[in-house]
């Protein structure tokens, strides 16, 4: 999909972060903007920008409002040619610390989201003969990091997704590809959204905050992959530098990148808690 101008593109989770700068780039490139979030204020400063748009208060978890979205988008704007499943959340805290209700939760948005974004579009993207979906997995689809088990276990499933879906659309007659994102440190909203955390979670948020990429600029960088059809996209030298340690060394390459990352957000009480 080389050319996006008039192209019609769904963002969930669009009310902030990465989904709020992949609507300011696309809106640039031209497409027509669905901006799906549970955040009514937010999506509504976000619409403010981008004239013509329309909003959908819809929680990705909700299966049957997930059913109904492609429905929605398309009475709106005639039709549906990209799909970005974005919308996430994250809980901090060792496995025994999560709840169930956490991992309800977290499982519901970043799993679940995901798969009922890709059944509830797929169809209309390939009975249009073209399209595009994205999946934002993360550098924690790629390397397991104490006190991320929830998001690690989601995330690492969207890559699986992803990368199998992929291959049963090589073999479909309808032009429809997929992109799995896998970042880094993006400075946004979900560390400071995160459930639990405590004094943890304020370090991780000011390392976002200091170090953390633009969500602009990383959504330059998922917008260009869709334009190339590209499969897998890392965004962050963290993430490219996790990506290799993990092939080279897939135990300590692992174990090496996590032990930075603690170190770096000075979270060592997770490690604590994990061992306690």
């Amino acid at each position: 999909m080389k050319n996006l101008k008039g192209r019609v593109a769904v963002i969930t989770g669009a009310a902030s972060g990465l989904g709020r700068g992949l609507a300011e780039v696309l809106a640039a490139e031209g497409c027509r903007l669905a901006l799906v979030d549970v955040h009514a204020e937010r999506l509504a400063e976000v619409a403010e920008a981008h004239p013509g748009c329309s909003t959908h208060l819809v929680d990705v978890s909700d299966r049957a409002a997930m059913a109904a979205l492609p429905e929605a988008v398309i009475e709106a704007h005639g039709a549906v040619h990209l799909v970005i499943n974005n919308a996430g959340v994250t809980v901090t805290a060792s496995f025994l610390d999560h709840t169930m209700e956490d991992l309800d939760w977290l499982l519901g948005i970043n799993l679940w989201g995901v798969v009922y974004g890709c059944r509830a579009f797929l169809p209309h993207l390939i009975a249009g003969g073209e399209g595009h979906i994205v999946n934002i997995s993360s550098l924690f689809g790629i390397i397991g990091v104490p006190g991320q088990t929830a998001y690690c276990t989601a995330k690492y499933a969207v890559r699986g997704l992803s990368e199998s879906l992929a291959e049963e659309l090589s073999h479909s007659p309808a032009d429809v590809n997929i992109t799995v994102v896998h970042p880094g440190a993006i400075n946004t909203r979900i560390i400071t959204s995160a459930r639990t955390g405590g004094e943890d979670l304020t370090r991780a948020a000011k390392f976002f905050e200091r170090h953390g990429m633009s969500p602009q600029v990383a959504a330059r960088q998922i917008v260009a992959a869709v334009k190339r059809n590209q499969l897998r996209v890392l965004v962050t030298r963290e993430a490219w530098w996790g990506d290799l340690l993990k092939r080279i060394f897939p135990t300590w390459g692992n174990r090496l990148m996590t032990r930075m990352m603690v170190k770096m957000m000075d979270m060592k009480s997770i490690l604590e808690d994990a061992n306690r």
